[in-house]
């Protein structure tokens, strides 16, 4: 089973959002994403999609828009990013989603022999100082991941690959320590994959992360085509 992830979709199918206000590299959103999906990605292989999925508000209008990629080949799961104010409990979600569409959070999931696990994420240390917000939000992240990399432990078979998943990227420049580094440090994910950041090329972002690969997949740095992260 090959592995693929592109994050940040920023769907809008019942309120209007054009992208193209954040960049040119926006034209054609997001049909082209629908067109190289089906380009690239076969029906046995599993697509991460880390957040900032949808502009809706509500679940029925996001499910609108989420329709769409779960008819697409492959299957997918999902976290939530920062836009996604759609979200409702995860009970109410798993039971709303269409199938081969799920959702991660504070656990995990096995697919095959690639267990997933993920997170937010939230601002880290950086060029900028945190607010007490900032580190209140950042500190309730980190034990959501660290609950997501315990329920992946209980799933894991030898063998099996880990992926960790997160919204934010997990350290800003000049990356200094912060509580998620700590996570990923003791959990050793084999790939970790991160969206967020717009207007980046992803060959001029993070590559790896306590020597763990690690791929930046917001959509408009992929040019809309789901990236390959890991192959059988």
């Amino acid at each position: 089973m090959r592995v693929f992830a592109i994050a940040d979709l920023h769907l809008a199918t019942v309120t209007p959002k054009p992208m193209t206000v954040f960049g040119p590299q926006w034209a054609g959103h997001p049909q082209a994403i629908f067109d190289r999906w089906r380009e690239v990605v076969r029906e046995g292989d599993l697509v991460l999609l880390p957040g900032d999925l949808s502009w809706a508000m509500r679940l029925p209008d996001a499910l609108i828009d989420l329709a769409p990629v779960a008819a697409l080949p492959g299957t997918k799961v999902m976290l939530r990013g920062n836009h996604d104010y759609w979200w409702p409990t995860l009970g109410k979600l798993r039971a709303a989603l269409p199938p081969r569409l799920h959702a991660i959070q504070n656990d995990a999931l096995r697919f095959g022999n690639v267990v997933v696990c993920g997170s937010r994420g939230w601002l880290t240390p950086g060029y900028e100082a945190l607010n007490a917000e900032d580190e209140r939000l950042l500190a309730r992240e980190a034990e959501r991941l660290s609950l997501s990399v315990q329920a992946a432990g209980k799933l894991r078979q030898p063998g099996d690959r880990l992926i960790m998943m997160l919204h934010y990227p997990p350290a800003s420049p000049p990356y200094p320590t912060n509580p998620f580094l700590q996570v990923i440090e003791a959990a050793r994910p084999d790939v970790i994959v991160y969206g967020h950041l717009h207007g980046v090329p992803a060959e001029k972002t993070m590559r790896h992360v306590a020597g763990i690969p690690a791929y930046m997949v917001a959509a408009d740095g992929l040019k809309f085509t789901p990236r390959l992260v890991l192959e059988p």
